[in-house]
């Protein structure tokens, strides 16, 4: 039988067993192939299987100790999963790339639990995150058939993930709004799937953890509205009219700076067109 065939038979059981393994398995003994399928354009195997799976072993189940997650972290920021035909667009490696830094997500937030990555190791995967959110040019959503790709939403959720870490500094948060201003700008492509909710948690996250001033979050919000490419192209001026109503709102619930809540109000204003 193919590794391939093996593996959701595999994880079906496992699934159906709330992912507790039998007497005598390890979950390391399902990894290697498990990472070598999270590219599978079968949404089955690849999101409802393996991610989850993923997700019940490292966030829930806590099976896999550090040094095998730093084994696991490896491979995801390699040229065969997270760069795998990194500036493409349209065809299934988006997939792989988009599935692999969800793995990522996971392991920063276990770090963010655990503190096991050292310095070191958190600056060069901040730089794997940021390299990969900068160069992803397939920005799809649900796709027909194959589910989810969203590599947009998923990258957001590594970049919560990164905010939230301890170590996260000023410039780190500087880096990470820069390349959320990126993709809000795209001008080529129209988020339609929550996208804007999941960059709004990162910049939620940068607020709680008060690692940028207000003053320094207000200019951030002046230069995004105030792009001269958010005025003349209509797909850039609706993503980031969508994206600063969502930041408004959960503001609100925030129960935010009021000068902060002004700002975002008055930014909308200066978007929308039938005012």
């Amino acid at each position: 039988m193919e590794q391939r065939e093996q593996l959701l038979i595999d994880l079906q059981r496992i699934k159906k067993n709330q992912y507790k393994l039998n007497k005598g398995e390890k979950a390391t003994d399902y990894v290697s192939s498990m990472l070598n399928n999270i590219g599978d354009p079968d949404p089955e195997l690849r999101d409802f299987l393996i991610y989850r799976t993923f997700y019940q072993w490292i966030r829930v189940i806590d099976y896999f100790n550090e040094e095998e997650l730093r084994s696991i972290l490896s491979v995801v920021l390699d040229q065969n999963h997270l760069y795998y035909n990194l500036g493409s667009e349209g065809d299934d490696s988006v997939f792989k790339r988009s599935f692999s830094v969800l793995v990522v997500a996971l392991i920063l937030e276990y770090h963010r639990n655990k503190s096991f990555l050292c310095n070191e190791e958190l600056l060069s995967l901040k730089n794997h995150l940021i390299k990969y959110y900068r160069e992803e040019k397939d920005l799809r959503s649900y796709v027909n058939v194959k589910g989810w790709a969203d590599a947009v939403s998923h990258g957001a959720d590594a970049l919560d993930e990164l905010i939230a870490c301890k170590e996260c500094n000023e410039q780190i948060c500087y880096e990470v709004l820069e390349e959320i201003k990126r993709k809000l700008l795209n001008g080529r492509y129209s988020f339609h799937q929550e996208e804007d909710e999941r960059l709004t948690c990162v910049i939620i996250r940068i607020i709680k953890s008060q690692s940028l001033s207000n003053e320094s979050i207000n200019k951030w919000i002046d230069d995004l509205v105030s792009e001269r490419e958010s005025m003349n192209n209509r797909i850039t001026r609706i993503n980031i009219k969508n994206f600063i109503r969502s930041l408004y709102f959960r503001l609100m619930h925030l129960e935010a700076n009021s000068n902060l809540i002004d700002k975002v109000f008055h930014g909308e204003t200066k978007l929308n067109t039938f005012l």
